[in-house]
């Protein structure tokens, strides 16, 4: 492959204020757009916070007008934008979305398919998405419980993906788990893996931070060494790959 540069953006959220922190993601895009990375990567439900119960409040139509600011910095940096909201569902409640901002003002939405148990009570299952193509790379998206299940990354590989980009709410008891799964994805199936975790606590839950990167070997390449916001960017050509924390 041709050489690469990727983000995971390791953020704090503000719980459902999401004018700020649309204004936090933009500031971190613009800092790993000036590192040159071309997908910016940010966790499960990023906008808003992990809060089942205000979820059915905060849910956004696609075309919110507080998602402009995104558009706008993904045109700017030349860089694919990953972020993740509750997304209106006119047939019940909210579904967990993967909202993609390219270059070309597109606008492309992934809805997670295999829920955590007890996130039906507040989200519907969705359908998925095709995957992204990040100037000439084939990506494709998970969202936090998808990796535990096996069929899904199959299907990822299956389809040509060059990159597995997951977006996670990963606790501190859970981390070495979910870890362990997105390793061996990577490893069974020859496709580097890339994950944004939360850095601080959301929804009750303490997150682990560590977001990470694992090359097509299975090898971690680089990861966060714990909680809080920061940027991680990593690097891959034909001698492999390379990354580096950014606080």
């Amino acid at each position: 492959m041709t050489a690469r540069c990727v983000a995971a953006a390791q953020t704090v959220v503000i719980k459902g204020d999401i004018a700020a922190n649309v204004a936090r993601h933009v500031a971190l895009v613009e800092r790993a757009a000036a590192e040159g990375a071309r997908l910016v990567l940010f966790p499960e439900l990023s906008l808003t916070g992990y809060e089942p119960a205000l979820a059915a409040e905060l849910a956004l139509l696609p075309d919110d007008v507080r998602l402009a600011p995104l558009r706008d910095a993904a045109v700017r940096a030349g860089a694919v934008i990953v972020a993740g909201a509750p997304l209106v569902n006119p047939d019940g409640r909210p579904l967990i979305a993967a909202l993609t901002f390219t270059p070309q003002a597109a606008l492309h939405v992934y809805t997670k398919q295999y829920l955590h148990p007890g996130e039906e009570a507040a989200f519907a299952p969705g359908t998925g998405g095709a995957a992204l193509d990040v100037h000439g790379s084939r990506v494709a998206l998970a969202v936090c419980a998808e990796i535990a299940h096996a069929r899904h990354a199959a299907a990822a590989a299956d389809d040509g993906a060059q990159l597995y980009a997951a977006s996670v709410l990963v606790s501190v008891n859970g981390y070495a788990a979910d870890a362990a799964l997105l390793q061996g994805h990577a490893a069974t199936h020859g496709m580097p893996v890339l994950m944004a975790n939360h850095g601080g606590a959301t929804g009750g839950w303490e997150s682990a931070g560590r977001s990470a990167l694992w090359d097509e070997r299975g090898e971690l390449v680089v990861a966060a060494a714990g909680g809080g916001e920061c940027l991680l960017v990593a690097r891959g050509d034909e001698q492999g790959w390379s990354g580096r924390i950014l606080r």
